[in-house]
Parts: C-alpha cells; structure tokens; sequence
C-alpha cells in the first residue's frame, strides 16, 4: 500500500516515540541497575575491610598470647617482641572495629562484650608478665591456671569466628546480588538494543517507502508536466488576446456611449436656456385668472430648473464613470517596459511629491526599505504607490495626525512585498475585498471619488505579475499589501540580461 504524507508522519512520530520511551526506559533500568550493582560493591569492599579488621586482630591477640607464654616457659626477652609489637595495634583494631560496627545498633552489646574480654586478656598477660620478671613464675603459671584468661580468649574467638561468618556470609551473598544485578543489566541492555534496533528499521523502511513514493510522484509529475509550459504559453496567449478584445470592447462602448452623452448634454445646455427664457417671462407676467397659469408657473420657474439639475448631475457622474473605464482601458493596452527600478528612491520621490499635503496636518510619512532594485515597470509602480498614498491622505482619521509607512522586504519565491500602512479611518472587515471592485466605495462617503482607485491599483499590480491585498481594522488605519516578482520578464515571458 503506497505510503502518504500523513501516514509517513504519523509512523516516524510512533517509532520517534516508542524509541524514546525506549532509551529512556533503557537509560533508567541501566542507572537503576547501576546505582544497585555499586550498593552491593560497597557492601562487599565494606565487609572484606571489616573481614581484615577481625582477622587482624585475632592474629594480634594470638601473637600476644604466644609471646606471653614463650616468655613464662623461657624467661627469654626475645619472646615478648611480638608482645610488644601487637600491643598498639590490638587498641587501633578495636577502634576500627568500633567504627565498622557503629550502623549497627544489634552490635553494639557484643562489641562491647569483646573489648571487655580483650581489655581483661591483655591485662592478665601484662600481670603474669610482670611477676616472671619479678622471678615469682610459679605465681605467673598460677594466674594463668585460673583459666579466667582462657575463658575470655575463647569468647574473643568466639566472637571473631561468627563475626568471621557472617561477614563471609554477606560476601556470598553480595556477590551473588552483584552478580544478578549484571545479569539484569545485561538483558536490559540486549533488550533495549533490539527495541532500538526494530525502531530504527522501523524508521528507514518509513523513509525509503515514503521516498519511493515521492520518486514516483516526482516521476508521474514530470510527466504530467511535458507538455505544460506549452500548454500554459498557449493558454496566457489566448487571455492575452481575450483580454485584449475585452479592452477593445470596453474602449469602444465608451466611446459609442460618450457620442449619445455628449448630446444629452448639448441639448441639456439649450433646454437649460429655453427654460431660463421661460422662467423670466413666467416670472414678469401677472397673474392670470387662468387656472392653469399657476402650474405652468410652477413648472417653469422651479419642477423644470430642478430636473435640469438632476440631469447635469446625472451627466455628469456618467461622464466621470465612462473617463474612468477609459482611463483603466488604456492601462491595459500600454506596453509595459521591464527596467531596473529602486524601490527606496520611488518611495522617497513619491513621497516628497505629497510631503506638502502631509505636512500641513502636521503628519509624516516613514520609508523602510529592505531590498534593492528590482525589475519591473516603473510608471505602473509610481501609478500603485501614488495612488495608495492619495488615498491615506483622502481618508485619514481627522483627530489624529497622518502617519504612513512604506515597507519592502524580500518574501520567498523570489518575489518582494510592499506594504503601505495608515492609520487612518480604516475599512470594515466586510469591505476588504469590496473595495478592489471597479466603483465600490467602502464607509461614510465624505470625499468625492468614482470608486476606481483601487481597482485601477489592483489592474497595474496584476499586470505586473503580482496581486494587491490589505488588512485592516476600522477606526484604527489600514495596510496595503503588495506582492510582486523580482523580475517582470518572467511574468512577460521575455529573457535578457538585467
């Protein structure tokens, strides 16, 4: 089954996900077993130190007591150097036992049990010590056959034997946890290899699948495409002609209406004149018993002047829509003329050619230009920033000064944006396509216009390849934007060197 964008992601965010929660859960069980393996190692290094404690002490007391009795048999010095040697040492073993056994409070009556016999052991030795070097042995042998001595060594021994064995046992028993924790840390980790393994897999089948996939659409789209540009140049050749013959038609139907206007606006003149004839002579005769002189009266001197109004105002707004249809007509037949244009130095002399009219409402106009020269037509490109920058001035908001901005930036495609923003009265959120309409007027008419500005601005952008939008919000001003391309020969379909 072919592979889609959507699936392909929601597959590598599955796998992305199951592989992290994997590595983490491998992270953890490793830390965890980790953190466990070294409690038991410390146990361990914490039993062979106190295994080497009791040991060394046992052995201490073993060299006193033999030194002891080489001495009573021999009287011979030489047999009290080992006395001597592990006399110190026995007190800093006890010390260091001590140490070893203070985490343990069920030890401490046993310990202190040892020391006592320990203590009472040396202090028999030193005692039958001293009275074989006073020359008294036989009460030296008779302190040692009261086996109280005896006694305390054995339960020192005693001591030290099952202290011994529940050391070794402990060992046994740490090397064995260490040895399980290993074991555990090891199928983790093979386990985890594989979860990563399958996750991995996983995740390149997704992204060759979804690769081929986009092969083959690249393929088929190449394909599709063979023919296209040709397609596409016969196509913009037949709106260009079909745009022509619209220009054509709209030139010729102004022109076919303007004959007809243009009498019904000479005869309007002479009415106009008869009537002004007829109202004077209406207005010095007296008045006649006539019943009808009164309404032929009225007509002359007030109902005929007022519809002859009417008429030049209706006359005239034709005038002015038909001037309007003509004038975007010729826009449209003008040749455009690609040359290198800096839109900075336009939108500087656009607006000096309107600082006057700003300046007097005490209002300014800020240019930030972000792009070089462009390729485009420069007359269009006035016509749009002029016409733009006449409509913030015509509707700015009358209790605040104007203020305008003129942006340029480069936007991707290669293509540029122009922004022009007011803050000026704004246009109503259901009026922002509205007003791009050829005579559509947007709010409280308070200044006089046919409503063709921005169509017109809409028809210059488009003919030079872009397209016009804004956003704005009532009361608060509004932004023109503008998209064009770069260069406006490959909109025209023309190449050469810039």
């Amino acid at each position: 089954m072919p592979i889609t964008s959507k699936t392909f992601i929601r597959s590598t965010a599955v796998l992305l996900l199951v592989g992290l929660l994997s590595l983490l859960g491998i992270v953890g069980a490793n830390v965890w077993l980790v953190e466990r393996s070294q409690g038991y190692f410390d146990e361990v290094i914490e039993g062979r130190i106190a295994r080497r404690v009791i040991v060394d002490l046992r052995t201490q007391l073993q060299d006193m007591e033999t030194g002891q009795r080489g001495y009573i048999i021999t009287l011979d010095e030489a047999y009290l150097e080992p006395f001597e040697e592990a006399r110190p040492l026995v007190d800093a073993q006890l010390a260091r036992l001590g140490e070893i056994l203070a985490p343990y409070p069920e030890a401490a009556a046993p310990f202190a049990q040892l020391k006592t016999d320990v203590t009472f052991k040396i202090d028999e030795m030193n005692r039958t010590i001293a009275e074989a070097r006073s020359g008294n042995r036989d009460a030296a042998v008779a302190l040692i056959n009261t086996n109280e001595g005896k006694e305390a060594m054995d339960r020192s021994r005693a001591f030290v034997d099952g202290f011994i064995e529940a050391i070794d046992a402990r060992l046994t028993e740490g090397v064995a946890n260490q040895r399980s924790t290993i074991e555990a840390l090891r199928w983790v980790s093979i386990g985890g290899g594989l979860i990563i393994l399958v996750v991995v897999s996983g995740a390149i089948w997704a992204v060759i699948s979804y690769t081929a996939e986009l092969a083959k659409a690249r393929r088929e789209v190449q394909e599709a495409n063979t023919g296209l540009e040709q397609r596409v140049r016969e196509r913009t050749s037949d709106l260009g002609k079909a745009n022509e013959e619209i220009q054509r038609f709209a030139y010729i139907v102004t022109h076919d209406l303007r004959a007809p206007l243009v009498n019904i606006m000479g005869f309007t003149s002479e009415l106009e004149t008869s009537i002004g004839s007829l109202r004077t002579y209406m207005e010095a005769k007296p008045a006649d018993t006539d019943p009808y002189f009164a309404e032929a009266k009225e007509a002359a001197t007030e109902e005929l002047p007022e519809a002859i109004s009417f008429i030049r105002a209706a006359t005239r707004k034709m005038d002015g829509l038909i001037n309007a249809i003509l004038k975007i007509s010729r826009e449209g037949r003008r040749q455009l003329k690609p040359e290198q244009v800096d839109i900075r130095e336009l939108a500087e002399n656009s607006s000096a050619a309107l600082h006057h009219q700003v300046a007097e409402g005490e209002g300014k106009i800020d240019v930030d230009i972000r792009v070089g020269k462009i390729m485009t037509d420069r007359l269009s490109l006035e016509q749009v920033l002029g016409n733009l920058l006449d409509n913030a001035i015509k509707y700015q908001e009358p209790e605040r000064p104007l203020k305008v901005t003129i942006r340029a930036r480069h936007v991707p495609g290669n293509r540029v944006e122009i922004e022009v923003e007011d803050n000026g009265r704004g246009i109503a959120d259901t009026d922002h396509e509205r007003v791009f309409e050829l005579f559509r007027r947007s709010g409280k008419q308070t200044q006089p216009g046919e409503g063709i500005g921005l169509a017109h601005v809409r028809t210059m952008v488009r003919s030079l390849g872009g397209d016009v939008t804004l956003r704005s919000t009532l009361g608060q001003g509004t932004t023109f934007i503008i998209n064009l391309p770069r260069d406006l020969r490959s909109h025209l379909g023309t190449s050469g060197n810039e």
